[in-house]
């Protein structure tokens, strides 16, 4: 940190806890104390703050709340006009152009240009007329901080200026720091002078205690478990669960609440996503005593941006509940069984024919390919976007696989049996006996001569991945993220092969898997697995999960991809140990100096690096933003849909391809990402 010791941080952020309750200390830093009347109304803007009344009346929910529990009033300083300070109403004028152009343009001051010019200059041009800015009050630490946005190149100068005229004209002045948003803006506030306190993102998000993720409520019975114990513990859609951290993936319940933070872009936060069940992370759950309160009783979980709330409620509102809540049955179209070939990726999806939509050829092409290799195919023609060379192995041979070894009269009999619905226990087992005979059984020979034809003529000498690509994940409406395995082999023992596809096979039939689709009213017999087959990528120098829109902004006013990557690829990103974090940060890749903004850093390389240097950045950005593109026509705004649109982009960098050179991209996969919640 920049100019302050930690001492002096704690003092600080003491001294804005006394100052935060307002009354009577409206003269905090020589103001006249004057708080809006009853009956006054919101006003416009303001020149002062003169108490947290004030403060109230102006404030909103910053557009990109990524750090919770914050309020945000932007701020005007027009240099036009003698450094005039101007608090603007952010309720009534979410953006800075909105008020300035309504409120200091003309008459006598100079016009505010056009939006398209007033954004080149105001926030990038050192002859700029204004410094924007805005006051974020974060209520967990008791911060107030001074911010810019992440792509605004104000110099030091400016900024000290900008927060002089804050801390004057603010009853919380002696309480306020600058707080930089983006690499850029944390180089130039190393030159600011000394009276000007920064304080970092890591030292706000430290002493933040709630982090919520999928937002809603749900009602359920709650329990507290350890993620370990979820692995000999059944849980059920009338659960919600607190757990010390989060587990790789979890059956249907109504909520849950995670000691450790989680990534948001972990497989339990997807999966909450497309449940519409609520998921937050809050520091000391387990000892928590509200939530200790309630352990054993039926409750109501609410998770919103900025606060969470329980309550208990009765056996009958919560059976209402459950009912009116469960989602509708999805049916799956019909399996294509005639496709036998084992087609190269770019020629699984082919481009929609003349009236077809994309999302219809990506629709056809599931049937046959499943959903992972259809997307896979579109990626592998999209420029810009660097794929590992594969192919697919169509849905056919694993209904053969079926058939051939009686798979599918053993799963009608399990379905059949009354024992294996209702006892939970005996469900597992039988799923864990059917999978390990999957897992020993004979895969059909002429099926195996074709593929080692096309790894030997292909593919010579390369580990191969194996991965699952069915007809029930990966799509809009039901991602199921995590939920099936992929294997990996190797063509020098070909039982290696053998073993890698039946078990990548049998994970159709996993407890948890065989749950989702239960809770969804899906027929477990209309299920098949193609696989997307490409070679295995060993020890990669990174890997990381991306969002293609800014999922902490659903009014689409600050665009920016959403990253989450981690060094080298023994820790997955998006479900690590307990105490690991990786790099996670807001791109803003379409601002003319395309800053990152970072929410937190790996804790697996040294202070002050970056997983991603900024060609690597610049590459996949490159790659987000064409992906973003390309599926717009089947998922976004192309498609008709109007609301909030984004992919879930898988990849890593890695050297295989010449370790003489610096790690290069590989998109992995992409799929439709659900949102935020409500």
């Amino acid at each position: 940190m920049s100019h302050r010791s930690l001492p002096v941080l704690a003092a600080r952020i003491l001294a804005c806890a006394a100052l935060s309750s307002c009354g009577g200390q409206g003269d905090a830093v020589g103001l006249p104390e004057r708080c809006l009347q009853a009956g006054d109304g919101a006003p416009e803007f303001a020149r002062q703050i003169g108490c947290l009344e004030d403060f109230q009346a102006l404030a909103s929910v910053p557009l990109d709340a990524n750090l919770p529990g914050a309020r945000s009033v932007k701020v005007v300083q027009d240099h036009a006009d003698a450094d005039a300070l101007y608090f603007q109403n952010s309720a009534l004028y979410p953006i800075h152009y909105e008020f300035v152009s309504t409120h200091l343009s003309g008459d006598p001051l100079p016009v505010v240009p056009q939006l398209a010019e007033f954004n080149a200059t105001e926030y990038y041009s050192p002859e700029r007329r204004f410094t924007l800015g805005a006051v974020t009050w974060y209520e967990e630490p008791k911060v107030w901080a001074l911010e810019l946005s992440p792509y605004d190149s104000a110099s030091a100068e400016m900024i000290a200026a900008l927060w002089r005229g804050v801390a004057a004209d603010s009853y919380f002045g002696g309480s306020l720091w600058f707080h930089p948003t983006s690499e850029s803006i944390a180089v130039e506030a190393e030159r600011l002078p000394a009276d000007v306190p920064v304080i970092t993102t890591d030292q706000i998000y430290a002493e933040i205690d709630y982090q919520p993720l999928s937002l809603g409520a749900g009602m359920g019975r709650l329990r507290f478990l350890t993620a370990e114990q979820l692995a000999s513990e059944y849980v059920s859609y009338q659960d919600i669960l607190v757990l010390d951290e989060a587990p790789n993936d979890i059956s249907v319940v109504q909520g849950l609440v995670t000691e450790e933070f989680q990534t948001p872009l972990s497989h339990v936060n997807v999966l909450s996503l497309n449940r519409k069940t609520p998921n937050m992370g809050l520091r000391g759950a387990t000892g928590n005593a509200e939530l200790r309160a309630l352990e054993g009783k039926l409750i109501e979980l609410t998770v919103d941006a900025a606060a969470w709330r329980v309550r208990e409620v009765g056996e009958e509102e919560a059976a209402a509940y459950w009912e009116a809540h469960r989602p509708e049955p999805v049916t799956l179209p019909p399996l294509d069984l005639d496709v036998t070939e084992l087609v190269d990726i770019a020629d699984v999806t082919p481009e929609p024919a003349a009236g077809e939509s994309l999302r219809d050829a990506i629709k056809t092409a599931v049937l046959a390919f499943g959903g992972k290799a259809a997307q896979y195919s579109i990626l592998a023609r999209t420029e810009g976007v660097p794929v590992a060379k594969a192919f697919a192995v169509p849905v056919h041979y694993y209904d053969q696989f079926m058939r051939d070894n009686g798979f599918y009269d053993r799963v009608d009999a399990l379905l059949a049996d009354p024992a294996f619905a209702t006892d939970a226990a005996q469900r597992d087992a039988e799923l864990a006996a059917l999978r390990a005979d999957m897992a020993a059984a004979p895969l059909d020979g002429t099926f195996q001569a074709t593929l080692k034809a096309k790894l030997a003529a292909d593919y010579p000498g390369q580990k191969m991945r194996f991965r699952t690509s069915t007809n029930s994940e990966d799509l809009d409406g039901f991602p199921c993220a995590g939920c099936y395995e992929s294997h990996t082999g190797d063509p020098a023992d070909w039982s290696d092969v053998l073993d890698a596809i039946r078990e990548t096979y049998a994970s159709i039939w996993l407890f948890r898997t065989f749950e989702e689709r239960s809770y969804y009213g899906i027929d477990h017999r209309s299920v098949g697995m193609a696989l997307l087959v490409h070679p295995n990528f060993g020890d990669e120098e990174a890997n990381g999960v991306a969002v293609t829109a800014n999922p902490f902004d659903p009014s689409g006013l600050d665009p920016a991809f959403y990253v989450n990557v981690q060094a080298g690829g023994d820790v997955e990103v998006v479900a690590p140990p307990p105490g690991v974090t990786s790099d996670q940060f807001l791109y803003f890749f379409s601002q003319p100096n395309q800053p990152r903004s970072y929410i937190t850093h790996s804790s697996l390389i040294d202070a002050g690096e970056t997983v991603l240097s900024v060609k690597q950045a610049y590459q996949l950005g490159v790659a987000l933003d064409a992906i973003h593109r390309r599926f717009s026509p089947a998922y976004g705004p192309g498609a008709g849909n109007h609301g909030w649109y984004a992919m879930d982009v898988e990849f890593k960098f890695d050297d295989v391809a010449d370790p003489s050179q610096p790690p290069a991209l590989y998109v992995k996969q992409a799929r439709p990402y659900p949102g935020r919640g409500d």
